[in-house]
């Protein structure tokens, strides 16, 4: 204690410091003596280096059989943990009762008295189920390992090399979510998607437990883009909790891992016990504290989101009070102000939503939320022990929150600590202001190679950059003929499963691709000029297209689909949702951070998108273009016949479409790639088949120069033709 020096505060804190590394380290203790058949006997390290020789030596049922059991493994240990922690609550409480009572010296023999029982405790829980050697600390190699799921990346090769095709395509998935700049893995879940027997529910995330706040937190986005404020409220207040569970999981975790005892640096500068203790204890609450980071981390992502539970608090007091429910919204709004206490947006809103309720901000009901005001208090008191062995223990500690009041902070400390924080908040409000680069390659301003179609509306006119309004690039009777198509031939949901109204409840959705209107054709179903018609105006948009906006490359069709959304008559009243929600054709839209994350589910192929209008005869249905928060309309377009609307498909285009909210509102919509591995093999299909019945299709010149290579030749196309293919060269590529 003399090595603290100072006052009692100070041997105060490092006898706290002490108390907490005997609670910490005894209760990773592995137990002896204990007769109980052991559930994990073999530390999951072990299993995964031994289920990783076993792939490099092509034993693929080993291999799968000790990585799955590493899986479980590790799962196992983290379930023996909580279990035990929730079981020894209760260990030691009477000396625990005592200590308020108690004095001195006496004080301190009930304190290490209920330390030792639950210790005692939490020692032979554990051990009862856990072997000595797997309750051992593994090494950061293996957190590494773990973290970026890499077992599920030898997994789904040793799957697919058993013929287990869907559990080679849940592992593929489940690699990918935490990986999504990895391009091989891409290409493989391609390959899966289209290979027999794989159904599409394979594709989910076996990691999804451990992360089904994001999951929870992008409903609830979705929910308030579509003006949906009732189900926003509500979704966003499952985030909060699954935030706080998810956090407390983590702290669990911390306390209840096996803790290394910092190094004895000899004679010379050595440290007593008691200072290493205080490091010991430090180090377990500065993992605790990591773990606001840590859940407020995406998988895949390298930095956390920025007051990520505040954020939440946010958005939910916003979607309660338009959802009517204005006391909820003061008491969450009240929760975020223990956050943020002089925030004056907040205080603004706090004072609307006293005067909405009259003045009545004071009852019970609209006090802080009592888990957001343990979660404060609880991060005050650690982060006060933290910046204290900052400033006499030579600890250190990066504090997780922008929140952090300055009280709490050393003296001696603050000059850094301003520093650091206005360092992030510049870097904040940098990101914010930053205009997103369009880094496709295009370039507006070409020249219009089809005689009568004029420029309507260019960059300047539509306040963005890469997007084009070209008028009578139909005609009438066109137009019509499409229309006629539509009638006879879209069907309900098409490309969404058969989900009549995919993106709102007001509307019904239909649509038709290229290569179903030709089958329809030859059943002489439909007309086979308009099935002509359908597919060679995909071929004059991209010449259109490839013209004007100079495109460096061959452009590819990707995808094209004849779309109509109808209103429903009766279901139109008071409605203040979107046709469809704002939204990148490209990457995933995140409004509240500004940023757009080009990663699946986005269809990150996408280079150029277009809408080709057939009618104007209906209400609203206004395509429009915002900034990247999603809430600033830039320009708005008014559909017609024969317009065309063009733009790149990256983040520099987030948009959306008003609500239909009277008739049939008809368009082809069309995407278009420089990957040549993604265009579009039912078009190739569709001219196949022209051509085998002695009809010629409209080729795009570059095509022509390539060769047109055949539909069998296509890497994707063999793919499902073959069912599957051989893997070959790295261990995650197909």
């Amino acid at each position: 204690m003399a090595l603290l020096q100072a006052d009692h505060l100070t041997v105060y804190v490092a006898f706290h410091f002490v108390l907490i590394t005997l609670l910490s380290f005894t209760s990773a203790t592995p137990g002896r003596g204990s007769a109980n058949v052991l559930s994990l006997p073999q530390p999951y390290d072990l299993l995964y280096y031994t289920g990783v020789r076993s792939y490099f030596g092509e034993e693929w049922v080993k291999a799968a059989e000790l990585l799955e059991k590493a899986i479980l493994t590790k799962e196992s240990l983290s379930r023996v943990r909580r279990q035990c922690h929730e079981e020894c609550v209760e260990a030691g409480r009477e000396a625990f009762n005592r200590l308020d009572s108690e004095k001195g010296s006496l004080h301190d023999l009930w304190t290490l008295d209920w330390v030792q029982q639950r210790a005692e405790c939490l020692r032979f829980c554990v051990g009862r189920s856990v072997s000595p050697a797997a309750q051992l600390p593994v090494s950061t190699d293996i957190d590494y390992e773990f973290g970026s799921r890499n077992p599920y990346n030898f997994l789904q090769v040793t799957y697919y090399k058993l013929e287990k095709l869907q559990k080679a395509a849940s592992a593929a998935h489940t690699y990918f979510v935490a990986n999504p700049s990895h391009l091989e893995m891409r290409n493989n879940i391609e390959k899966y998607r289209r290979m027999k027997g794989v159904m599409e529910e394979a594709f989910q995330d076996r990691e999804l437990e451990n992360e089904n706040h994001w999951v929870l937190y992008d409903s609830a986005v979705q929910y308030e883009a579509s003006s949906d404020w009732l189900k926003a409220a509500e979704k966003w207040k499952e985030c909060v909790n699954e935030t706080l569970r998810q956090t407390d999981e983590c702290r669990l975790q911390c306390e209840m891992a096996s803790q290394r005892l910092p190094e004895d640096r000899g004679e010379d500068g050595s440290k007593s016990v008691y200072e290493q203790a205080a490091d010991l204890s430090l180090s377990l609450l500065s993992c605790r504290q990591s773990c606001v980071t840590q859940v407020a981390t995406r998988p895949g992502r390298i930095s956390s989101q920025e007051d990520f539970l505040p954020t939440q608090l946010e958005h939910r007091h916003i979607a309660q009070f338009k959802a009517g429910d204005v006391g909820g919204a003061v008491q969450t709004l009240r929760s975020l102000l223990l956050f943020y206490p002089s925030d004056h947006d907040s205080l603004d809103n706090l004072q609307l939503y006293s005067e909405t309720l009259g003045g009545d901000t004071e009852s019970q009901g609209t006090q802080p939320a009592q888990e957001i005001v343990g979660y404060i208090n609880r991060a005050l008191d650690e982060k006060k022990l933290l910046y204290f062995g900052m400033e006499n223990l030579d600890f250190s500690f990066t504090d997780p929150d922008l929140w952090t009041p300055e009280d709490v902070v050393p003296e001696s400390l603050r000059d850094n600590w301003r520093a650091v924080k206005e360092n992030i908040n510049v870097r904040m409000v940098e990101g914010e202001k930053k205009e997103e680069v369009d880094d496709s390659g295009f370039y507006a301003g070409g020249p219009v190679p089809q005689v009568g179609v004029t420029i309507a509306m260019d960059d300047t006119v539509l306040n963005g950059t890469n997007r084009v309004v070209l008028d009578d690039v139909m005609t009438e009777k066109e137009c019509e003929k499409i229309l006629q198509l539509a009638t006879a031939a879209t069907s309900a949901g098409d490309g969404y499963r058969g989900r009549r109204s995919p993106h709102t409840p007001h509307e019904t959705f239909e649509g038709l691709t290229v290569l179903r209107a030709v089958k329809l054709a030859q059943d002489d179903m439909v007309n086979q000029t308009d099935a002509r018609l359908f597919y060679e105006l995909g071929e004059r948009v991209k010449v259109l297209l490839h013209s004007y906006f100079r495109s460096p490359s061959i452009l590819y069709t990707s995808f094209t689909h004849l779309v109509c959304r109808s209103a429903i008559a009766g279901d139109q009243e008071g409605r203040l949702d979107l046709s469809h929600p704002v939204h990148v054709d490209n990457c995933l839209l995140e409004p509240e951070t500004n940023q757009c994350w080009r990663e699946p589910p986005a269809f990150i192929h996408r280079d150029l998108s277009a809408f080709l209008y057939l009618n104007d005869n209906f209400d609203g249905g206004d395509l429009f273009f915002t900034n990247s928060d999603a809430k600033t309309v830039t320009a708005r377009v008014k559909p017609s016949c024969g317009r065309l609307v063009g733009f790149s498909s990256g983040p520099v285009n987030p948009h959306g479409v008003s609500a239909v909210t009277r008739g049939r509102r008809c368009a082809l919509a069309l995407w278009f790639t420089k990957e040549k591995l993604y265009r579009d093999m039912e078009r190739e299909e569709a001219a196949a088949m022209w051509a085998a019945g002695g009809q010629s299709v409209v080729k795009n010149e570059e095509e022509e120069k390539e060769g047109g290579a055949p539909p069998a030749r296509n890497a994707r196309n063999q793919a499902s033709r073959q069912g599957r293919g051989r893997v070959t060269g790295a261990r995650d590529e197909l």
